[in-house]
């Protein structure tokens, strides 16, 4: 599957093959079955350590129907730093996401599911020494967050920052945590998948998805000489809707300046050279949120920030 993704895509990074894999992961009716006993965060945590993240799809990996919306984006940050001779945390990155806010809105009170999948890779602790601490044997970790409705762009890099500073503790203000299906649970590796469900309104408001780092040996192992390293991610992020009727994956393209196929109505003679297709038609390729990065002067509502912020405290 990864090879046939690869093909398809030939120029994004192994980081977004595994994220493409992982992302398009569903876990069947057997699964919960067996290791969902009941629903509710700890429940998933159990199955996500039974069975991972389920089976995946290739259609799903490689293309987005018009009731989905699938974004990509592949970047680079510096995990750590040193100022005034203290090893700090230094970069994380904000991008606010190009969500069709009218379609949401219009969808009131109807559920809908968000899904975020980060994948990155990370340098083993030379030696035996990462055995015995959690922070020494990967170099870095990577984590993700969204805003929660209501909560302010300044609200949201602030609670960041303290979640980032020390490893996981909230802030006073309150993110999305009750709309995760996995939450904490998912920061297990080097790869992260959880999904978001509930109102579409409450979607058009949690519109910012954080990427920070969090402690590894290049910041706890000074002697190594790592702590200036950069390391790479792949993001993605989509959204579904259970109406097929309703389209989200138009309004956004038009809006960035993508060109969406024109779909034409095939006459019944033709239909029987179509009966090989395994997918209904529409369907579209990701959309990149590094394109969404270059038009960023064409459309002030479509940004992809990278927040180079004061550094954290060391803990």
């Amino acid at each position: 599957m990864a090879a046939q993704i690869r093909v398809e895509y030939p120029d994004i990074w192994p980081e977004t093959v595994r994220a493409l894999v992982v992302h398009s992961a569903e876990w069947t009716d057997v699964m919960k079955e067996q290791f969902l006993p009941k629903e509710g965060k700890q429940g998933y945590a159990r199955l996500l350590r039974v069975c991972g993240y389920g089976v995946p799809n290739l259609g799903r990996a490689l293309y987005c129907a018009a009731n989905s919306l699938t974004l990509v984006s592949e970047a680079s940050l510096q995990p750590f730093d040193k100022r005034d001779g203290r090893y700090v945390t230094r970069d994380m990155h904000l991008y606010a996401l190009p969500w069709p806010a009218d379609v949401l809105t219009d969808l009131g009170e109807t559920r809908v599911t968000m899904r975020v999948t980060l994948s990155y890779f990370v340098e083993p602790s030379p030696g035996e020494i990462g055995w015995e601490n959690r922070y020494r044997y990967a170099s870095h970790a990577l984590r993700f967050d969204i805003n929660g409705p209501g909560e302010s762009q300044e609200e949201f890099v602030g609670r960041v920052n303290v979640q980032a500073r020390d490893d996981g503790t909230h802030s006073a203000t309150k993110g999305a945590g009750e709309h995760w299906t996995i939450g904490e649970a998912r920061n297990v590796g080097s790869i992260h998948s959880d999904i978001w469900s509930g109102r579409a309104a409450d979607l058009t408001a949690s519109n910012m998805v954080a990427i920070y780092p969090a402690v590894g040996w290049w910041r706890e192992r000074q002697n190594q000489n790592r702590w200036s390293k950069s390391c790479r991610y792949a993001l993605i992020v989509s959204i579904q809707t259970p109406d097929e009727e309703v389209d989200i994956y138009t309004p956004v393209a038009v809006q960035i300046g993508i060109q969406t196929p024109i779909v034409i109505e095939i006459p019944q003679m033709w239909m029987a050279h179509c009966q090989a297709m395994a997918f209904d038609l529409p369907l579209h390729r990701p959309l990149r949120l590094r394109s969404i990065a270059r038009r960023v002067r064409k459309c002030a509502q479509i940004t992809c920030l990278r927040l180079d912020y004061i550094p954290f405290d060391s803990a």
